[in-house]
């Protein structure tokens, strides 16, 4: 099926259409067959385009534009236009043979034949000057070939009568019966047949010079575009190039600054860890002597008397004391938590590559870049004039904002200017494609003279202002170095609180810790010496049994030395069996290896100590 096949369109891109025959279907590059006019005025043929309807829509095979197909045979409508242009072409290719003589001629030689439309005959010259030389076929319309009209043209298909008249309200031809049953104010707008064919003439003349129009525009806009497509090619590859050598720069930055913040992490870990190691070493040594006092403690006060007690007690309490009051290192003189601030240093690494990127001057680089189409289909300057409100607005008085109020001033006129200029072109281009108006040459000249001092106004003022770009960027680079500033310090304000707040969770949790102890020691105190005694305290066990044996101790100073040795050993034997719930104080590791018996106050006590 012709339809089916297409031609070679790999290369859509291709203008010339000095080989394209306008009577040639696209696909199937055969004369048209019964041509259909698509919504996108391409034509193909009837046989092309069938079966390639889609839910009442048909695809251009050339463009894709979609269109909407109405009827039931499933196709465009058919190009009356280009029909006429085909059969005419047809007819001009076939051998006409003369009604006289019979004497072929192609139709292509349009001096040699004729023909008589009242005969509706063909006639060569010499049998046109023979047969009709008698004054009965005068009359006889007789026009060349190349001429002749056919009959379907000339006679109202309704009336079978000439047309005369053609209304340019309807656009069409009208016979005298048509005149006669159209409205009366509708015959008013029909005029000769020779007059609209004059008409219609110029007026297509108008219509194809406004279609070269657009042919030009077309092709030089094709030409714009196969450039543009080269800068692409070009400029990706530069882009390209760009960003794999920033890449590679940013690379090259991060894995040296990578390699110093790894350096520094692992000297701090060394740092913390020594610090941490030597404090555990001191605590760890400290340990076992607080153990073994303890264990001493209370081994002593299971195997010494009330005299032994006096004589030595005080001597290991003031060795406890000292040691106490010894500088322990309790809290962790280091924070287990490593901070090298990796965040800020890569961003301040990758800051002078960042910045240089966008700071670079859009003036030339841009410019020069930029295709016309992106430079056009970009209006920033509604953001602009929004920020530069929001600045003025601001009241401030810096170098920038009076430079601001200077330029928006210019820039007004400059805009003024080239507005007013806009419009002038614009009504001339209008006059002379539309009106077809003479132009004064004068005036074209004040316009380019007008355009020429805009240009040179334009560019003073791109010169004035480039030349404060030095200015700008010194106190841009001190605000950002203070912005940068204030930043850093703002994160170490935040730092500094959340590593006090830590440190309070630190202390909260040893005061809790703590607290329990401090408080039995408090208690014991209070008992010890009275003048430390706050009222309704209450005392726990151990409390009472020391409370007692100091009670204890007092009355047998206070006793009469006529005691008998009975009543000593008895007190002794009391104070024995109650101190070892002093040992409690202790791990509960001593074991006492005392014998059940009785002994006297000069009877050797046998300890036991055994180490925890």
């Amino acid at each position: 099926m012709a339809g089916e096949i297409f031609p070679n369109l790999d290369n859509p891109y291709n203008t010339d259409c000095t080989n394209i025959h306008p009577l040639v279907c696209h696909l199937c590059q055969e004369q048209y067959q019964s041509p259909c006019l698509l919504d996108c005025y391409h034509i193909f043929c009837a046989r092309c385009l069938r079966g390639r309807t889609n839910d009442s829509r048909l695809s251009c095979p050339l463009c894709g534009y979609p269109s909407v197909v109405k009827g039931n045979n499933s196709l465009p409508p058919e190009d009356r236009l280009l029909k006429f242009l085909v059969d005419n072409n047809a007819e001009s290719e076939e051998t006409v043979q003369c009604a006289n003589c019979d004497q072929e001629t192609n139709r292509m030689d349009k001096g040699m034949m004729y023909y008589c439309n009242t005969c509706s005959q063909p006639l060569c010259a010499a049998c046109r000057e023979l047969t009709h030389k008698a004054r009965m076929f005068s009359h006889h319309d007789i026009v060349s070939m190349a001429k002749r009209t056919k009959a379907k043209h000339r006679k109202c298909p309704l009336h079978e009568e000439p047309y005369i008249l053609f209304s340019t309200e309807n656009k069409s031809m009208l016979c005298i019966k048509c005149f006669r049953d159209m409205q009366v104010e509708s015959r008013s707008h029909c005029i000769d047949i020779e007059t609209a064919y004059v008409q219609g003439c110029e007026m297509l003349d108008q219509a194809v010079l406004v279609v070269k129009e657009l042919q030009t525009s077309a092709r030089e806009a094709i030409v714009l575009l196969r450039a543009m497509i080269g800068e692409v090619c070009l400029n990706v590859e530069e882009e390209e190039s760009a960003i794999c050598s920033l890449f590679n720069s940013l690379q090259e930055k991060l894995a040296e600054r990578k390699k110093m913040l790894l350096k520094a992490a692992q000297s701090q870990h060394e740092e913390k860890e020594k610090a941490l190691k030597e404090q555990l070493s001191h605590l760890t040594a400290l340990l076992p002597t607080l153990q073994v006092h303890l264990v001493t403690c209370s081994a002593f006060l299971s195997s010494a008397n009330k005299f032994e007690f006096l004589d030595m007690g005080y001597q290991l309490m003031e060795r406890l004391k000292r040691i106490v009051k010894l500088p322990h290192r309790l809290r962790p003189v280091q924070s287990s938590k490593i901070n090298t601030d990796f965040r800020s240093e890569f961003a301040c690494c990758l800051e002078p590559l960042l910045l240089l990127g966008q700071r670079c001057p859009p003036s030339a680089v841009a410019t020069s870049e930029m295709p016309l189409g992106s430079a056009l289909g970009r209006r920033p300057n509604s953001h602009r004039n929004i920020c530069t409100k929001v600045l003025l607005a601001e009241g401030r008085d810096t170098p920038f904002t009076e430079h601001c109020r200077s330029y928006e001033s210019s820039y007004r006129t400059l805009q003024t200017d080239i507005q007013t200029l806009k419009d002038q072109v614009q009504e001339l281009h209008r006059d002379l494609t539309k009106h077809h108006s003479i132009i004064n040459t004068d005036k074209m000249g004040e316009i380019m003279d007008r355009s020429l001092h805009i240009d040179s106004l334009i560019a003073a003022q791109y010169s004035a202002v480039e030349s404060m770009r030095v200015m700008f960027e010194e106190i841009w680079d001190e605000t950002f170095q203070r912005v940068s500033n204030e930043q850093e310090i703002y994160e170490a304000q935040l730092h500094d609180l959340m590593q006090l707040k830590q440190e309070n969770s630190y202390l909260t949790t040893i005061a809790r810790q703590i607290s329990p102890y401090i408080l039995s020691i408090a208690k014991v105190k209070e008992r010890l010496e009275p003048r430390f005694q706050e009222p309704k305290e209450h005392n726990d066990d151990r409390t009472e049994t020391m409370l007692k044996i100091y009670e204890d101790s007092t009355a047998a100073k206070e006793s009469p030395d006529s005691d008998d040795q009975n009543i000593v050993d008895q007190d002794q034997d009391r104070d024995k069996n109650k101190r070892p719930l002093i040992l409690e104080l202790g791990d509960g590791s001593v074991k006492s290896s005392r014998s059940g018996r009785q002994r006297g106050p000069a009877e050797p006590s046998g300890l036991n100590l055994t180490p925890p």
